[in-house]
């Protein structure tokens, strides 16, 4: 089963051509690894897939369903794209649990586990304010995942993870695909993202380009 299509889409921003014919299949449970210079297209082409730009052209279908047409945003995605504006004010956890609120899927035991699989303490009195750049980014992660989505979007996730925490993060990334889900990842960590994925594409001057061989991935089945 494809867990994401894409067939010539096509997205221009200001007259300059971000997305060009893409056309992508992405089978489900599966990690796919996408890597490209700065300004190649990667996060862009994340953006279309989840639905926070429309294209130009084209169709994006995701597990059955047209984005822009059945529905405006995938039904079940977590998703790491920039900054993703977190109350400075709150705990870790109080931040995760007002964002659990717009689906109401889980409960705050999720949520404990989503913070604590990262490696945060899910008790922590902390504001969000006070966190390392590295503590933000392992609770961006905690929120990607803690409602158990089909889909993950992750772009860039390792930024500000020290070399531990990377580790850690490719460990949860294949759990996740255990689990069934399928993973979209961007980094410039062009070696890991050959090491841990299952198929690789390349993206460049926006168009994407799969690379050809076997399935990638040596550290999953």
């Amino acid at each position: 089963m494809n867990a994401v299509e894409l067939k010539k889409v096509n997205k221009q921003i200001r007259g300059n051509s971000i997305l060009v014919d893409i056309d992508l299949t992405l089978e489900s449970n599966m990690i796919h690894g996408f890597s490209g210079r700065n300004a190649s297209g990667k996060t862009m082409l994340f953006r279309a897939i989840s639905g926070l730009i429309t294209a130009d052209s084209g169709m994006i279908r995701v597990f059955d369903e047209v984005i822009g047409s059945d529905v405006s945003f995938p039904s079940s995605m977590g998703l790491i794209i920039e900054n993703i504006g977190l109350w400075n004010n709150l705990t870790g956890f109080e931040n995760l649990k007002l964002l659990a609120g717009i689906c109401n899927k889980i409960q705050d035991t999720d949520i404990l586990e989503a913070i604590a699989r990262v490696g945060l303490d899910p008790y922590d009195k902390r504001r969000y304010g006070s966190y390392s750049l590295g503590m933000k980014q392992k609770l961006a992660i905690a929120q990607a995942i803690m409602e158990k989505p089909r889909l993950l979007i992750l772009d860039e996730p390792t930024n500000g993870l020290d070399e531990e925490s990377i580790d850690d993060f490719y460990k949860l990334l294949l759990e996740e695909k255990e689990r069934g889900a399928t993973c979209l990842i961007c980094s410039h960590q062009k070696d890991d993202i050959r090491l841990f994925s299952d198929y690789v594409y390349v993206m460049d001057v926006g168009r994407c380009y799969k690379e050809e061989g076997e399935k990638k991935n040596e550290k999953g089945n």
